[in-house]
């Protein structure tokens, strides 16, 4: 019942904020504030749940909450929601980030403030809700729910050229999650003629022994659906029209957490559902990462729009994840899940500077800034700082998610991880060259710029704090997330031992 409630907590919350909106247009955000700390106090004593054991396919596995209730069971549709240690890092980054996105839009927003937190939290009562369903039908519904909000965030709240960007997000995720329906209709259709009954249990999908063509197109409309979300070359390009109109929330979640699910999806559905089908095209989806790496820190070089800039480098860094789960060894995937997390914090961060920047200059064009750090010292120092951290910097959360990627990569593909790792030498120029171009050389012009206020601050210390943590002391995380993927391991290479990373 406590996934409910934070689910219920939100959908409510951002019901509130938008009546609240006819009593006083400060209201809403205020309420939205208190939706999220509650949101936040019930995910709390979830860590301290004990685990229980199920059987998953072949294998056993770890789960800290289950609750199962029918919904439509002439089907074999229930309100499925479980939590492992996966899940429930995924859930507190959700309501972190929430959390992050409202404050950097605190002061922002004009036009009608409640539909705004409205769709802000439904946005992230979506993302919680396809982090903890385990129902295809339920998880795809929570997966539609939490695209709709996000594309009138964009269309109705966004810049220049909203519509477009908008309908560009949409259309790329709407036509990849069809493909995603399609596969679990015809997975539940090919359970029932196996097992005789429709289920949509996720418990009862894995392990079934499908037929190795049928696996193959069932596991592809799941991939595409994913991998458009990640998002992986060469389905990104509707992410940088979608970051650079986006309001600076919707950027914040945009990056931070809707970004995830498409990981995520690949991790609990894609590889589990169907393994023999997912393994024959590992080597390609490494491939494509590896392109994505490279591909993107270039453009990132190539652009002067400063969102631009910074959504490039999130499909180069999610290139990592891409690789990171197709190569399918222990430390590439507690890799995956590191830079998961430490990239919807760096990312995150710098797109509230960039929308903290365009507030007050009125442009994302880097060749309009420069000098910026004489006027804006705070901003500057904090921009130095995850300008790095995105970079890999040892000691911070970025290089051990990525250390590991490429390390466990390296056993399995030596030219991928050679290939790949020519994209942290790109990363450094284009992040360098962005911090000179704003905040250092001559000032463009006379100005008098406010700097970070106190709850801007606040909130981007709280991000440094998690990725020095994550960095030096990345071992809560690992032991968190290790029974989870350990039976996702197992459950598609059962000859092999766990081995786990190093301690």
């Amino acid at each position: 019942m406590q996934l409910i409630a934070i689910i219920s907590v939100l959908i409510i919350g951002g019901f509130l904020a938008w009546l609240a909106e006819g009593r006083n247009r400060d209201w809403p955000k205020w309420v939205s504030l208190f939706t999220i700390l509650l949101s936040g106090l019930l995910v709390i004593p979830l860590f301290s749940l004990e685990p229980i054991t199920l059987q998953l396919g072949a294998t056993s596995s770890q789960w800290l909450l289950i609750y199962e209730a029918p919904w439509i069971p002439r089907f074999g549709i229930s309100f499925l929601f479980a939590l492992d240690g996966l899940s429930l890092l995924m859930v507190a980054l959700t309501i972190f980030l929430g959390l992050v996105a409202l404050a950097s839009s605190w002061n922002e927003i004009e036009h009608q403030p409640g539909f705004f937190q409205f769709n802000l939290m439904w946005t992230l009562a979506g993302v919680t809700g396809v982090f903890v369903s385990l129902d295809l039908f339920l998880f795809f519904f929570f997966w539609e729910v939490m695209l709709i909000p996000m594309y009138f965030l964009i269309a109705i709240w966004g810049h220049e050229n909203k519509a477009y960007a908008s309908m560009k997000f949409f259309l790329f995720t709407q036509i990849s999650g069809l493909f995603m329906l399609l596969s679990i209709l015809a997975l539940v259709f090919a359970a029932k003629s196996m097992t005789g009954s429709f289920t949509f249990n996720y418990f009862d999908l894995v392990g079934l022994d499908l037929d190795a063509d049928i696996a193959w197109w069932l596991m592809l409309g799941f991939f595409i659906a994913f991998v458009v979300k990640l998002p992986g070359f060469p389905f990104h390009t509707w992410l940088p029209d979608a970051h650079t109109q986006a309001p600076t929330a919707a950027s914040v979640l945009l990056a931070g957490i809707l970004l995830k699910t498409g990981a995520y999806g690949l991790l609990r559905f894609t590889v589990p559902l169907f393994p023999q089908a997912a393994m024959e095209i590992a080597e390609m989806a490494m491939l494509l990462g590896a392109i994505g790496v490279v591909y993107g820190a270039v453009m990132a070089f190539a652009q002067d729009d400063f969102k631009r800039l910074i959504a490039y480098s999130s499909v180069s860094h999610m290139g990592f994840v891409l690789i990171g789960i197709f190569a399918w060894r222990e430390l590439t995937l507690q890799g995956s899940v590191m830079q998961m997390v430490a990239h919807g914090l760096s990312t995150a961060a710098l797109f509230m500077i960039a929308g903290a920047l365009q507030h007050r200059l009125h442009t994302r064009d880097l060749s309009e800034m420069g000098g910026l750090w004489k006027d804006m010292p705070r901003m500057g120092a904090i921009t130095l700082f995850f300008i790095i951290a995105s970079l890999g910097m040892p000691g911070l959360g970025n290089f051990v998610g990525e250390f590991l990627i490429l390390l466990g990569t390296f056993q399995v593909d030596v030219p991928i991880t050679v290939f790949a790792s020519l994209g942290l030498i790109v990363a450094a120029i284009y992040a360098l060259v962005a911090m000179q171009r704003a905040f250092q050389g001559a000032t463009i012009a006379d100005r008098n710029l406010k700097d970070f206020d106190a709850r801007e601050v606040g909130i981007m210390v709280l991000m440094m704090l998690g990725l020095v943590y994550l960095g030096i002391h990345p071992q809560p995380i690992f032991d968190m997330v290790e029974p989870s993927l350990k039976s996702l391991y197992l459950l598609t290479e059962p000859t092999h031992e766990w081995v786990g990373t190093l301690r």
